[in-house]
């Protein structure tokens, strides 16, 4: 899902993974976005202009020097660099030897758990992979420090030895998607959401429906029994429905309508299938606000055009709208997280603070 991460799999080219570390004021992409940097070319984008190109130079140059010791560098986005942000963006430069490479494959296999990565940003190389509780997974654990803040996004902290590290929470992705048909709209929904932060679980009865390639973040389930899909999704998971029948429509329509937990639920179709179903759903008890938040028909207000790939795009839009007001909402409450459990050799280390 992540080119930066999925592209350093069983590839053992020299590299150097460049990421956001602190944003002051307006930038073009937020702390934490990422590339690896080739002497041949990049992955990913940590935001374009003339900031990426200064930074694809110093990646480059570390490379061909063969400079291995992390760094932090600050840009100011003003006129020396053509850029109108007007903000301040730290970048953080790693070298991706034996040892990060072996963490970054430790973290790809983690990728749907949370994880944090810490790295040295002065003096020798050194990093680490935690889990959400703190605990060692991967990396250079003898030098890394084992309590740190886990309830702040990407930022730079700072050891009571004067030493800066990088903290860069890696979160698995929180927008999980269950879609229902695997029509033209549901396949163009699934290639419209391939490459971003969520996850999906596609239903379909018939299993000749599916393509023989998948996205990474796609898993199929073929099954007569589409309704159980409903109960085994997440809570406060989405939810789209557009089979290839009304009655079916109707039936797992019912079924979101039961979980009190369940996310946003959007249903493909018509004004006038969305009066039929008001109709059923209050003949059968359903709350009047649960039938109110349903979303029919699916789109963005405005964008009329019936073509699949146009409809992907209108609902990939609204999707990414409800995504980002829940990762919102849950930046706004901290995680309480225990410190890490240590090993008693590691026990003694100092705690890093935020800068």
């Amino acid at each position: 899902m992540s080119d930066w991460l999925t592209a350093i799999e069983n590839d053992t080219q020299t590299s150097v993974l460049v990421t956001v570390a602190l944003v002051e004021g307006s930038g073009p992409r937020e702390a934490g976005a990422k590339m690896r940097v080739t002497l041949d070319g990049q992955m990913d984008t940590i935001g374009g202009g003339h900031l990426e190109l200064r930074a694809v130079e110093i990646a480059k140059t570390m490379l061909a020097t063969a400079d291995t010791h992390a760094r932090l560098e600050r840009f100011a986005l003003g006129p020396s660099l053509g850029q109108c942000c007007g903000g301040v963006v730290h970048l953080a430069f790693e070298y991706v030897d034996a040892s990060l490479r072996a963490l970054l494959a430790a973290l790809r296999e983690r990728r749907q758990q949370d994880s944090w990565r810490l790295t040295a940003l002065d003096g020798e190389p050194a990093s680490a992979l935690f889990d959400v509780a703190g605990r060692f997974i991967a990396g250079t654990g003898e030098q890394a420090p084992d309590t740190f803040s886990r309830e702040r996004a990407t930022h730079v902290a700072q050891g009571s030895e004067g030493r800066r590290w990088l903290v860069d929470p890696c979160l698995a992705p929180r927008a999980h998607l269950t879609l229902f048909g695997a029509g033209h709209v549901g396949a163009a929904i699934v290639r419209a959401l391939a490459h971003l932060p969520c996850t999906i679980t596609w239903v379909d009865e018939r299993e000749d429906m599916f393509p023989a390639q998948l996205p990474d973040n796609v898993r199929i389930a073929a099954t007569d029994t589409p309704e159980e899909f409903v109960a085994m999704a997440p809570p406060g998971g989405s939810f789209l429905v557009m089979t290839h029948s009304h009655a079916l429509d109707q039936r797992l329509t019912q079924a979101i309508m039961e979980r009190e937990d369940a996310g946003w639920f959007g249903l493909i179709g018509s004004h006038t299938k969305r009066k039929q179903f008001e109709h059923r759903l209050q003949a059968r008890g359903v709350p009047d606000e649960r039938i109110a938040a349903m979303v029919c028909p699916i789109g963005m207000p405005g964008i009329r055009n019936k073509a699949p790939a146009v409809i992907a795009a209108s609902v990939a839009c609204q999707l990414l709208m409800v995504w980002e007001e829940a990762a919102a909402a849950a930046l706004a409450t901290p995680l309480r997280l225990a410190s890490a459990g240590a090993p008693p050799r590691r026990q003694a280390r100092a705690a890093i603070h935020p800068l």
